[in-house]
C-alpha cells in the first residue's frame, strides 16, 4: 500500500471524430450568414505559397484506441483473494480492459 505504479492500457476508441471533438477547435460563428460552417475546421493552410498543407496539420480523423500510460498512481489496496489492485485515479480503456501495471521508476 502507498506504492506508486505506472499503468498502461489502450484508450477507448472514439471512431471518426471531427476537429471540434478531436482537437478542441472552436468552430465558426453561429450567426451572421453562416449556414454550414458551425463545426468546420476553417482554413488549413496558406494560398499559393507554400501551395500545400503542412505535415501534422490537425484535421478530422480516427480518435482514441491508442496506447496510453498513466504515471505515479497510488496503490490503495491489494486484495489477493479476489485478485484485485485498487489504485487512486483513472486508468485508460474500457471496463474489463487489459492493463499493464508496473512500479513507477520516479
Amino acid at each position: 500500500m502507498g506504492e506508486k505504479v505506472d499503468i498502461q492500457g489502450v484508450s477507448k476508441g472514439r471512431g471518426f471524430a471531427g476537429g471540434v471533438k478531436r482537437w478542441g477547435f472552436a468552430g465558426g460563428p453561429k450567426t451572421h450568414g453562416q449556414s454550414d460552417r458551425h463545426r468546420a475546421p476553417g482554413s488549413i493552410g496558406a494560398a499559393s505559397s507554400p501551395s500545400r498543407v503542412w505535415k501534422g496539420q490537425r484535421m478530422a480523423g480516427r480518435m482514441g484506441a491508442e496506447k496510453i500510460t498513466v504515471k505515479n498512481l497510488e496503490v490503495l489496496e491489494i486484495d489477493s483473494e479476489r485478485n484485485l489492485i485498487v489504485v487512486k485515479g483513472g486508468v485508460p480503456g474500457p471496463r474489463n480492459g487489459i492493463l499493464f501495471i508496473r512500479r513507477s521508476t520516479c
